[in-house]
């Protein structure tokens, strides 16, 4: 068995194994990190011989963690790391260049028809009609996006949204309220197998799934990170909040959706939506403004040529064809924003 993870950051974890009589054995780890003194990785092979299969990764990093010599030193390295990879090698999982990457960039969508689409293209992908998609939104009007779970009272302030032309949908995923002008706005969706993340807990599958985008940022001058659970963010800011997804149909698929702010009315932000004294409590900040910190002020790009560079970064990486929304998937997302996300039934679902 063989099993790959990139630690989020750091560097690539590779292991291959065998389970026999319902341990591991013949357990080789390498990969491109650093680490000192060179017989830790010995020990680190030693400390997985014998672990019970159903060990999860927390379970693993500890026994290795145990084992390792007096003043280890990993570099771009986690025991943790190490845990995933093997948790991957046993649920046979995939990897990025395992597969034919789309990508569909298409003309202004209104916010129903996004959610709508996000909807049929991952149960495409679950089913095997369509392989792994990432698509990237253009916005054909403002709107405030709430997440699956969450109140509309309590999220927006309708006269204010009104009062700015702003529509307001709610998505399948869940995840917090995200504010969206045309123009403004990065949005991108990957609808991936539920290969890609076999393995990865729930809060690794985010980190693994926003990784290469943080690559992207860093080639454009930007010095990003994930924050668990679902944000990416900078020194001057949150810059992206992630949410993700599963469509348990067909083989099984993961929607995972991030909308960055490439530039923000702060004013309009803080009149449409109600951010609590909670929330910003929790990120450590006492105005909403403080939370987010656009592309375009950090890159100096505008935000064509900033969606041109992440769309480049992904094709090196992965490799990505052109793709379309085929008449089919177009007619069913269609009628899916027709009759679920522009209703009020499905809007107002959590008054």
């Amino acid at each position: 068995m063989h099993g790959e993870y990139k630690v989020p950051g750091g560097k690539l974890v590779v292991v291959d194994l065998e389970a026999r009589d319902g341990v591991l054995a013949d357990v080789r780890v390498a990969g491109d990190f650093f680490l000192e003194p060179d017989e830790a990785i010995l020990a680190i092979d030693r400390a997985l011989e014998g672990a019970p299969v159903d060990t999860d990764a927390s379970g693993l990093a500890a026994r290795i963690d145990a084992a390792l010599p007096p003043g280890t030193e990993m570099y771009g390295l986690t025991t943790e790391g190490i845990g995933v990879a093997v948790r991957r090698a046993l649920a046979h999982a995939t990897d990025w260049t395992d597969y034919d990457w789309q990508l569909i960039h298409e003309p202004p969508h209104s916010p129903a028809l996004h959610m709508a689409l996000d909807e049929v293209l991952t149960a495409e992908v679950a089913s095997g009609r369509r392989p792994p998609t990432l698509r990237v939104w253009e916005w054909g009007a403002p709107a405030v996006v709430i997440g699956s779970f969450q109140s509309l009272r309590n999220e927006v302030d309708p006269e204010a949204a009104e009062r700015h032309g702003i529509e307001v949908v709610r998505r399948i995923s869940g995840g917090g309220a995200m504010f969206i002008e045309p123009g403004n706005t990065i949005t991108y969706s990957l609808s991936v197998p539920d290969a890609l993340v076999q393995g990865l807990s729930f809060t690794d599958s985010y980190a693994y799934l926003d990784d290469w985008v943080l690559g992207a940022l860093a080639d454009m001058g930007v010095k990003a990170w994930y924050q668990p659970l679902n944000d990416i963010a900078t020194e001057a800011g949150k810059i992206a909040g992630a949410a993700q997804k599963r469509v348990a149909a067909g083989s099984g698929a993961v929607l995972h959706h991030v909308t960055m702010a490439y530039d923000i009315d702060a004013d309009k932000m803080t009149e449409v939506l109600r951010i609590g004294r909670e929330k910003l409590s929790d990120k450590g900040t006492k105005s909403a403004k403080k939370r987010v910190d656009p592309l375009r002020r950090q890159t100096g790009l505008p935000r064509e040529a900033v969606i041109e560079r992440m769309i480049a970064s992904f094709r090196d990486r992965y490799g990505l064809t052109e793709g379309r929304v085929t008449e089919e998937e177009s007619a069913r997302a269609k009628e899916l924003a027709a009759t679920k996300f522009s209703t009020p039934e499905w809007t107002a679902r959590v008054p």
